[in-house]
């Protein structure tokens, strides 16, 4: 029998979860070059068509149909390959159509691919990205969403071990850590941007990022709250920890940023959010909201420090997804080895700070490592194989002059029209009181000043 609130939320975690793609499209192209925004909003949206089409065909088969034998630890079947069987079938526990389930999770898989491109940004191959996309979400992504929630090795860890059960209420391995490790993978094939550590770097249009921020943390709370997969106490906790967590993290990020640079930037706001969130994505539902703030702290704390590690080591991680989602998903996964919570609903077991033990931290530290490891490791495979094919990196030139225009011969700002007004209102030949006091008088100032080299870029 359908349960109408449980399905409904559902319905609605599904369509804020898939809200967080192009908001993370606004989020990456506020801080790319101004004169690659669109290419990199493209790879965002581009994920959102690819992996649709692949999750029904056979994502959520892989993922969470029953494998073959010892294969169900690695990988899924092929019992719901189209989604067929899946449309008049309801779960007899949740009281939601099964096909709510598979759409909601399809969302998870379109962002968890989308993230990674933030790392490329600047010198990808856009066709190459086409290409690695579905390759990556086969060979990586269906596997370990697997082992995590489809009765694969992590999930069944403890009967194997003895250790706790594995938790990752929404994502800290599967989406965050699995995104990071991969996006590491690529940035060390694909080489470092020109200019990188020595040309300025910042965001090219702020607003767009603060949009993102505002759009990804929506719906974050489907993101969570959904993976309750009910309307009740959990989501209810989830949806408090959610908030109070990125709070935290926005807090401990602006306290980091006063200490080092006596300033406190737009930009680190954003950047401390979206930390908390990743965080608190494995904790949601497994800690207290005392434990949600520690959780967020620890997060935007670390992570303020971890994104200038790509200029220690060398590595171009050009919109920090390594410091950000690697660092915050690791953050995220062992904090619950310290702070989880039995008194939370459905809490079965305290981290060491309750008097659990340190099993649960060690259970923890395995399923990191291990999808940390096989993600960088099958990655690098994948963009190897990708770039001796038919190359994955862009020629110098395209990157000097900008992808926007020499990838798909558009532009996101019209900056002759920019230079045409200029030269127009500056022009000597104009009539005193003639365009410029017009236009005062149409409501609508003209006199537009554009720097010849154009607005900051990062």
């Amino acid at each position: 029998m359908i349960d109408t609130g449980n399905t409904a939320w559902l319905l609605m975690s599904a369509a804020l979860v898939m809200l967080m793609t192009p908001g993370l499209a606004f989020f990456y192209g506020g801080m790319a070059r101004a004169k690659s925004v669109l290419n990199m909003m493209l790879m965002s949206f581009s994920s959102i068509a690819l992996v649709s089409v692949l999750w029904v065909l056979v994502g959520h088969s892989l993922t969470y149909a029953p494998g073959r034998g010892a294969l169900d630890l690695f990988i899924g079947g092929l019992d719901h390959v189209g989604l067929a069987d899946l449309v008049t079938g309801v779960d007899q526990e949740g009281g939601y159509p099964l096909l709510v389930d598979a759409g909601f999770q399809l969302m998870f898989a379109v962002i968890t691919v989308a993230l990674i491109s933030g790392a490329i940004a600047d010198r990808a191959k856009f066709g190459a990205w086409l290409l690695f996309v579905p390759v990556w979400a086969l060979a990586v992504y269906f596997p370990v969403a697997h082992w995590v929630w489809g009765g694969g090795w992590i999930s069944s860890l403890h009967e194997y071990t003895g250790l706790p059960e594995v938790i990752d209420f929404a994502g800290g391995t599967a989406v965050h850590i699995n995104a990071g490790a991969a996006a590491l993978a690529l940035v060390i094939v694909l080489g470092r941007r020109k200019g990188f550590g020595s040309e300025g770097t910042r965001p090219h249009n702020m607003p767009f990022v603060l949009l993102g921020v505002a759009l990804l943390w929506f719906g974050w709370f489907g993101f969570n709250g959904g993976s309750a997969y009910a309307a009740d106490e959990q989501a209810a906790l989830a949806l408090v920890n959610t908030q109070v967590a990125t709070a935290a993290a926005m807090v401990a990020w602006m306290l980091v940023e006063r200490l080092r640079s006596g300033r406190i930037s737009a930009l680190g706001l954003a950047s401390g959010a979206i930390s908390g969130l990743v965080a608190i994505t494995p904790a949601a539902a497994d800690v207290t909201p005392v434990g949600a703030i520690v959780v967020g702290a620890l997060a935007g704390s670390l992570c303020a420090y971890a994104i200038g590690w790509k200029f220690r080591f060398g590595y171009d991680d050009a919109l920090d997804v390594v410091g950000i989602h690697l660092v915050g998903g690791v953050v995220g996964c062992l904090a619950l080895g310290l702070v989880a919570s039995s008194a939370v609903p459905g809490g079965e077991g305290g981290g060491i700070l309750e008097g659990g033990g340190p099993g649960l931290l060690a259970a923890q530290a395995v399923s990191i490592v291990g999808v940390l490891l096989y993600s960088f490791a099958v990655t690098w495979l994948i963009a190897k194989v990708i770039d001796l094919i038919i190359g994955f990196r862009l020629p110098e030139e395209i990157e000097t002059n900008g992808l926007d225009h020499e990838l798909h011969s558009e532009s996101a700002y019209s900056f002759d029209e920019f230079e045409a007004t200029k030269d127009r209102t500056l022009s000597p030949s104009m009539p005193p009181g003639g365009e410029k006091a017009s236009s005062r008088g149409g409501g609508s100032d003209l006199n537009v000043e554009v720097d010849a080299s154009g607005p900051s870029t990062r």
